[in-house]
């Protein structure tokens, strides 16, 4: 066996270990945090200059074009994300010049043991644990710009120990995760507030009216320069173009490689973020990044791998983690313009958590959708019953059925004659996507 796969069992092994120091897999403080922080020597303190992100939709990808754009102007960026689909490393991207990398086992797997070994047994949450050694890696490798996704929320969120950002942005705010964050989407916005620091430009994504009041309150009271999409800034798609419009002026270029008119806010978010973080960064880059730009299961096609290979022949598979009701409305939304290019049957299959809302994410889909096949997330997960998705889909008109594997629904697709090859869309779940991505051969790099 090689040292890069002794390295990935001793990673394994850590993060096996690491969910007993605490009983609770989500439990927002910053206390555990700062105390591990202080045993490490501090590495949130020697960070780069860092892009603070937090949001409920569209968080990854605003950090995908960012990362793509910086990248193309030869900048080294460090990148924290998560959840991870296929293999934990994936959160943790070390810059390097002419490109970014995924922390490789052996390095990971021993940043974890000294963290590991510090904490000593302590209480602290898995993602608390995890991120302090991201923030290690950062520390021990020169970067220019670090992109600092939250993990959940915001103000009590393990990322949000870092002082004094470079820059803060908040993406699209919308309702998820009521049981941490609040019943209403302002008090889900407060807790997106939460990383805003006194003095720190922000940017905000076209937001909610609600959720923006509470930005903008939040942003006002502690002297925050603002900038907002759809007022300050803004772009539009003319003639096969995304057009970016600020107070700088126009930007002319390509239509971002991520599939989903959803994501031309996200990438004139990233470029707002970049023109304030880095207003000397070339439109060149910014081009390249657009076109450049990757981020699985985020309405990915696959066009080979086993997925396809068990589809109807010449079928259009889509992969989207998408798991909360604004996100099944982009996902809506994007389906609907490609049945307007291309009329085709669309087929959906769909796995979700018991913490998400099939009803609330699905009737999104109720005018659109010839049938869903609802399937298991998989084991280790706390997924809902198939069948309860497809009593879901039901009550919102979609004709359903279930199935115990997302190749058990490709067989189920397949087994009949289609007079135009199906579109089929497997949402529901980032937990579902990454298994999806692993079973296909095509795990992110």
């Amino acid at each position: 066996m090689t040292a890069a796969g002794d390295g990935h069992e001793r990673v394994e092994g850590i993060l096996a270990r690491l969910p007993a120091l605490h009983p609770k897999l989500i439990d927002l403080s910053l206390d555990r945090m700062h105390r591990l922080l202080d045993d490490l020597g501090h590495p949130e303190r020697r960070l780069p200059p860092v892009i603070h992100v937090a949001g409920t939709n569209g968080k990854g990808s605003t950090v995908a074009f960012l990362r793509a754009m910086l990248e193309a102007a030869g900048l080294r960026v460090h990148v924290y994300t998560s959840p991870h689909l296929v293999r934990f490393n994936e959160r943790v991207r070390l810059g390097r010049p002419g490109g970014g990398t995924i922390i490789d086992d052996a390095a990971f797997a021993e940043l974890l043991k000294r963290c590991e070994t510090l904490n000593a047994d302590r209480p602290i949450s898995f993602f608390e644990i995890t991120t302090a050694a991201a923030f290690l890696a950062f520390s021990e490798h020169p970067a220019d710009v670090v992109l600092l996704e939250v993990g959940l929320g915001g103000r009590l969120d393990a990322t949000n120990v870092v002082e004094r950002p470079a820059l803060t942005v908040v993406t699209p705010v919308s309702f998820d995760h009521p049981e941490f964050l609040g019943e209403t989407v302002e008090k889900i916005a407060a807790e997106k507030a939460g990383i805003l620091k006194r003095g720190v430009p922000a940017i905000f994504a076209a937001q909610d009216e609600a959720a923006l009041a509470v930005l903008v309150r939040q942003a006002e009271r502690l002297g925050v320069p603002f900038s907002v999409g759809d007022q300050d800034f803004a772009t539009r798609e003319e003639h096969g173009r995304l057009i970016y419009e600020d107070e700088r002026g126009l930007l002319d270029l390509p239509l971002p490689r991520l599939a989903g008119r959803h994501q031309h806010g996200n990438a004139g978010t990233a470029i707002a973020a970049l023109r304030r973080f880095r207003p000397d960064v070339p439109a060149e880059a910014i081009a390249a990044g657009i076109l450049g730009v990757s981020w699985p299961a985020r309405l990915q096609r696959l066009v080979r791998g086993v997925v396809p290979d068990h589809a109807p022949i010449e079928a259009e598979i889509w992969l989207d983690g998408g798991h909360n009701a604004e996100g099944g409305r982009v996902l809506a939304e994007a389906m609907g313009e490609r049945e307007d290019r291309q009329s085709r049957p669309l087929v959906l299959i769909c796995g979700m958590l018991t913490t998400k809302d099939p009803r609330a994410f699905l009737e999104n889909f109720a005018d659109l959708t010839q049938e869903l096949i609802a399937v298991p997330v998989g084991d280790g997960h706390s997924g809902r019953d198939a069948a309860e998705i497809a009593g879901a889909a039901l009550s919102v008109g979609i004709p359903a059925a279930s199935c115990g594997t997302v190749m058990e629904a490709l067989a189920f697709v397949s087994a009949r004659p289609w007079p135009v090859p199906p579109r089929i869309l497997i949402t529901g779940s980032l937990y579902l996507a990454g298994d999806v991505l692993k079973l296909n051969g095509t795990p992110p790099t």
